[in-house]
């Protein structure tokens, strides 16, 4: 079964997208810092979470903290992280991965900008806060918002 979207081109009624902003990063000042030790614990338990959710691409922006976020995940499931450098770009990729199953790691501003490009709900993300995680259908823009916690 399929749908139409705004531009009257059918769209699938499958694929659900896994959305999180990047795990805690130090705060050095640094414009591309690491992640923190309790960062690395929640990109760990990320990967565990997402083990078996069947996901089969990854997407991070061109930022250390969003590749080193994925990276447990990627290792896992052998997986080579696609990095956009900006939020329209991405957009623009993830078109073609309505029917699929990923896992999309950006931040605070680009994370929201993503769901809304595809009709979901706006949603703002704390600046503070890095456990959120989005399950999203592009199909029919339907949203959960979940809490998760790292090791």
């Amino acid at each position: 079964m399929t749908t139409n979207d705004s531009h009257g081109n059918a769209k699938p009624q499958s694929g659900s997208w896994i959305l999180v902003r990047h795990a805690e990063r130090v705060d050095s000042g640094d414009p591309d810092p690491p992640l923190t030790d309790a960062g690395k614990a929640r990109a760990r338990t990320l990967a565990a979470m997402l083990a078996e959710a069947g996901i089969t691409a990854i997407y991070v922006s061109d930022l250390r903290r969003t590749l080193e976020t994925a990276a447990p995940l990627a290792t896992l499931l052998s997986i080579t992280p696609t990095i956009e450098g900006d939020a329209a770009s991405l957009v623009s990729r993830l078109e073609a991965h309505l029917s699929d199953t990923l896992l999309v790691v950006g931040h605070s501003d680009s994370v929201p900008e993503v769901i809304t490009a595809f009709d979901g709900p706006r949603v703002e993300i704390d600046l503070h806060a890095f456990d959120n995680l989005f399950v999203f259908s592009p199909a029919n823009g339907a949203l959960a918002r979940l809490k998760y916690r790292g090791s």
